[in-house]
């Protein structure tokens, strides 16, 4: 087993230590941009860790789909796994450090929907709709398109941006 030390070490302590995460795989490490540090446990869970936000973790499904999107690159976790105010899913927001404006990004899951980030513009509409409890509900996609039109799916229409319209809310319809 690794050690755990520092602040990943008062999160994991936070947590249960290994009764959550289970025992640390490796110790911790510096993240992409040198600044932060990240330590993997047993059970799938990261703790990272950045000077200006603190220690968090991620699991699951949404832990899987930030390893995807390129984990601290994508952004430094801000919340620990929640869950949803209605209870039907869970999630993690984000924050890019590196990128100027420091942008919020999240991750939403439900057994239904999977796991599905939400990101710039469409995230910041979605989130004046009332996010998950607004009239579009989950996110059904991760963001899609090119430079010039981006989308993302939710269960009950869509979110679009474009350079020269900015975000424009969709629905509610239904996507299949």
């Amino acid at each position: 087993m690794a050690d755990v030390i520092g602040a990943i070490r008062d999160k994991w302590l936070a947590l249960g230590g290994n009764s959550f995460t289970g025992p640390a795989l490796d110790v911790e490490r510096p993240t992409f941009d040198g600044v932060g540090r990240a330590q993997p446990f047993r059970d799938g869970v990261i703790i990272s860790w950045h000077p200006q936000l603190g220690a968090f973790e991620v699991h699951g499904a949404i832990g899987e789909k930030w390893q995807q999107m390129g984990r601290e690159q994508f952004g430094y976790p801000v919340t620990d796994e929640t869950t949803t105010p209605d209870r039907r899913g869970r999630f993690n927001h984000f924050r890019s450090m590196q990128i100027v404006g420091d942008p919020v990004a999240s991750i939403y899951w439900t057994p239904e929907t999977g796991a599905h980030e939400v990101r710039g513009a469409i995230r910041s509409a979605w989130e004046r709709s009332g996010f998950e409890r607004g009239p579009l509900g989950y996110p059904m996609s991760d963001e899609f398109g090119d430079a010039a039109h981006r989308r993302s799916n939710f269960e009950h229409g869509f979110i679009d941006w474009t350079p020269q319209r900015g975000a424009q809310v969709h629905g509610p319809v239904r996507i299949d």
